[in-house]
């Protein structure tokens, strides 16, 4: 079954304005996460493409890398089908990431960031987030949200576990997003991520924990379904 021009709206408004083939893969990877791309369903590079207002090249190519990463499967002759995870990869992927940034952040708080600059950009993308969040820009959020969280954990050295994170963040599904953007509760969860820079520069790190254990909460709560009927700040 191809995607229909029912998706036509929603993924041209995602589009960013960068290279074909990036701004491809950064909206449809986008459309993926958020559920724009339906699971199990089959979509052509060329129907994409006109979707997307451009040729299917740079669609196929981007689609391409989602296979990398594991988004998408290749279906001969047809196209690419969206990958469906199970619930329970879901709560997996969510574990692994409590396991390793949660951790990693309050080593963070307790060693402190001196580097301002560093500082200084964390604090722009927490008001893109913002920005993102109040103009509902699913895709300019998507791409500020990892931006914020892998310049965070690189503060603690470890490229390796930069990389982990990065491939678990992007295999991620938030279904609920737009829900709670429609409700205007998806700036509330953007403003955690000051409130998280307000404690590493406190060095709490008992509460930049319990903070960022909440956060990567609602991957599989309010972001997952937009159904949670617990606040961001419970």
């Amino acid at each position: 079954m191809s995607g229909g021009a029912g998706d036509r709206e929603s993924l041209g408004a995602l589009a960013p304005r960068e290279s074909l083939r990036e701004a491809s893969r950064r909206t449809l990877h986008a459309a993926v996460i958020s559920g724009y791309l339906k699971p199990g369903t089959v979509y052509s590079a060329r129907a994409l493409g006109t979707q997307l207002g451009i040729s299917a090249t740079p669609v196929r190519e981007a689609m391409l890398d989602l296979v990398k990463e594991g988004l998408v499967e290749a279906v001969p002759n047809k196209g690419f089908r969206v990958v469906q995870l199970t619930e329970r990869e879901l709560d997996e992927l969510t574990e692994l990431r409590q396991l390793i940034e949660v951790p990693t952040v309050r080593l963070i708080a307790e060693r402190g960031i001196s580097d301002p600059v560093g500082m200084m950009e964390l604090s722009e993308l927490a008001d893109e987030l913002i920005r993102t969040a109040r103009d509902k820009d699913f895709i300019g959020h998507h791409v500020a949200d990892l931006q914020f969280h892998l310049k965070l954990l690189a503060f603690a050295g470890n490229e390796n576990l930069v990389a982990t994170v990065h491939n678990l963040r992007i295999r991620s599904r938030l279904y609920g997003i737009p829900k709670l953007a429609d409700r205007g509760r998806l700036v509330a969860t953007a403003r955690e991520h000051f409130e998280l820079l307000d404690l590493i520069r406190a060095r709490d790190a008992d509460a930049a924990e319990k903070l960022m254990r909440r956060h990567i909460g609602h991957v599989r709560g309010a972001w997952a379904t937009g159904e949670d009927a617990t606040s961001p700040s419970d």
